[in-house]
This record gives structure tokens, sequence and C-alpha cells, in this order.
């Protein structure tokens, strides 16, 4: 196949996965055109995505983002689990070996602000408020219909057409491809609370209230994001000191859906536009970078057809995972909650278990990237 400098290259979406395509392109001296429906990158005070893990961090490397996320993120040292107060399981990460920790704490706004000032740096703008209305022709050869913000329109025909555009893909959707799974009936509640002094943020937890679960999760010095299954949930958190304000407060339902296929001809899809899972393990924004940076490298070598072979294992291993560990926080039935409070305790026994739970955590559950060198 053709190198990619060699081809126009059209990506539908600024997020941090096409953000990253978008760099990890244009740092192997292919040019492409990132366009985006939104008025500007995510607000810090409504980041969903808050965790970057080791996986992303030697991905972002040679771009030169891991070492600005290094500097703004905070460090998650151990993983908590407690049943209505009382402790059941700490987890140390340092148990698991690597360059980096397997977990650090960034709202998604700043690190979609660190990868848009790389990317200047190659005099790659987003086209922000530029959406894709429609994609027609065949997938070998598309022909994207772009609204622009002013009200005109624009068709254009790229070689290569990469949907980085979130659950709701417009180009998922007109390109044929299908979007199988399921939706969890449960609801889930977020809320920020930002106190008026630092808080510890050194540490996740998650406390099962038996029935539903509290997480709590830092975002700043001083501010933590509490997610739960209770409705009632804000009466039940005990607060680390006084709070300044809630600077956001949201409510969503999880689903676990992928496509079949990553590619169909010259069109291919790239994070929540191609799978969606729970949040638990923070896999979702990492898995997307992974995507973004393998179709990268693809693209690069002339290998992308390879693209959706290569990286669907990876995809069935995470949602997988996150099914599995989603199902396990929800119980509800008093026999097996009763079981899990008494078998957690249990697992800082087994050395083994502890250092898988943390792999995956980490991303390195997925096959490592072939173009570091000594990457795991």
């Amino acid at each position: 196949m053709e190198k990619g400098s060699e081809r126009s290259i059209l990506i539908a979406g600024a997020g941090p996965v096409g953000l990253t395509l978008a760099l990890e392109l244009a740092r192997r001296g292919i040019r492409p055109r990132l366009v985006a429906k939104a008025s500007g990158p995510t607000p810090s005070n409504e980041s969903r995505a808050l965790g970057v893990n080791a996986r992303t961090l030697t991905l972002l490397e040679e771009c030169g983002a891991t070492a600005l996320i290094l500097h703004k993120s905070r460090r998650i040292n151990r993983f908590r689990v407690a049943s209505r107060g009382k402790p059941l399981l700490t987890v140390d990460t340092a148990k698991l070996r690597g360059r980096y920790s397997p977990l650090y704490a960034l709202p998604q706004g700043d690190t979609e602000d660190i990868l848009i000032a790389l990317l200047a740096q190659h005099h790659i703008v987003p086209e922000w408020r530029t959406a894709v209305e429609d994609v027609t022709g065949r997938t070998d050869k598309p022909a994207v219909l772009l609204r622009h913000a002013d009200g005109n329109s624009e068709t254009v025909s790229p070689d290569i057409l990469i949907g980085a555009d979130g659950s709701h893909s417009v180009v998922r959707e007109r390109c044929g491809f299908t979007f199988p799974g399921e939706s969890m009936d449960m609801p889930f509640y977020l809320a920020d609370y930002r106190y008026t002094q630092p808080v510890e943020t050194g540490y996740a937890e998650g406390n099962f209230l038996n029935p539903g679960v509290v997480a709590r999760i830092p975002v700043r010095e001083d501010t933590l994001r509490y997610i739960s299954t209770r409705e009632d949930y804000e009466g039940l958190i005990t607060h680390p000191g006084e709070i300044r304000d809630k600077p956001w407060v949201s409510s969503f339902r999880v689903s676990f859906r992928h496509v079949e296929s990553m590619r169909r001809g010259r069109v291919f899809l790239a994070g929540d536009a191609a799978h969606i899972h729970s949040p638990i393990g923070a896999r979702g924004m990492n898995l997307g970078i992974e995507d973004a940076c393998w179709l990268a490298w693809l693209i690069s070598e002339g290998r992308e057809a390879e693209y959706s072979d290569l990286r669907m294992p990876a995809i069935e291993t995470v949602i997988k995972a996150t099914r599995r560990n989603t199902v396990f926080v929800t119980l509800r039935n008093p026999i097996l909650t009763g079981l899990r409070r008494l078998i957690l305790p249990w697992l800082s026994l087994f050395p083994a278990t502890t250092r898988a739970v943390l792999r995956t955590v980490s991303g390195r559950d997925t096959p490592p990237p072939p173009w570091i060198p000594g990457a795991k």
C-alpha cells in the first residue's frame, strides 16, 4: 500500500483520540486534517476521563506528551476497598514494577490541552465547529459532507477517513458499521467536590454500601470525584474537608458495545466510535489512545489494512475485563455481597492476583506496541 504521507487523511473528532492520532501522524511527517463538531476542547471541570495509565504514557513518550502529563497529573499510589467504611483491601501500586505507576489522575481537558499544544508545534490546528454531516459513496472512496460554523458546507474525498467522533459517531453510522452490545439498566451518578484546602489525592477508593457503591477518585489537589450507583450517595459521603463548591454533577448509564470490524475499505474507527464500556478501571480514553497510536504507525508503514485484525483482540480483552469488574462491583444479592466482603481481605495474601489487577489497570494486558523497543 501507499505510505500515509502520499495520501490525504481526514480525522473526524478532536478529543484525546483524534488529537493523539493527528499528533502521531504529524511526528512521522504525515499531515492530516482534523475536524470536530465541538466548539473547543473538553472543559477541564467537565472531564469524563480522569485516568492516564502506564501503557498510554509509554505510547506518548516519543511525541513529547508523557513528560507534560507527568508534570500535571497526580500519581495514584494505592487502591483501597472498604465496606460501609471498614477497610477490606489496600493494593500498593508499586507492587507492579515498571517505568510508570499503573495509573495517574489528570482531567481529560488537561490532557487535550497538552496534545493541542504539541500539535501546534507541527502547525496543525483542529477545525472546531466543523461537523461531519454525512458520508456517501463507497467505503473505499468516501465523500464527506462537512458543515462549517458559518453554515457553509464543503464536500471532501479523503484517501483515508477516520472516525474518532465518539459513541454517537456519524462516520460509524453512515458507513454501515454495526455496533452490537447491551446496556445496563442501572444508572450511575457523579459529582466533583472542590474543597477549601488541599486534600489527600494519593489513593482511589471504592466503598461498598451493600446495596450500592461509592467510589472516590482524585481530580486535582483540592478536588475529588465521587461516582455511585445510589441516587442518594451525596448524603453518604464522608468529606475530607470543608466544601467550596461542586464544579460538576452528572449521571450516565453504562453500555458494552463494539464494532465487529474497525475498518471498512478506507474508513477506520478509533476510540468510543468503535467501542464503549464501563469506566471501571479507567480504560476508555486509554484504549482509544492505543487505537490512535497503532493506526498512525500502520498508516505510516502502509499497513493500515491490518488495523482491525491487530486491534480487535485488545478491544475484546478490555471489554471482557470491564464487564466482569462492573458486575462484581454492582452486585445486589445479599449472599453474594456477603461473600465479596469475606473474600476481598484474603486477596492480599495472593501477590499474583494483585499484580494481575494492577497489570490490567496499567493497560499492560494488551499487546505491546512493536515500534517501541522494550515496551511491555
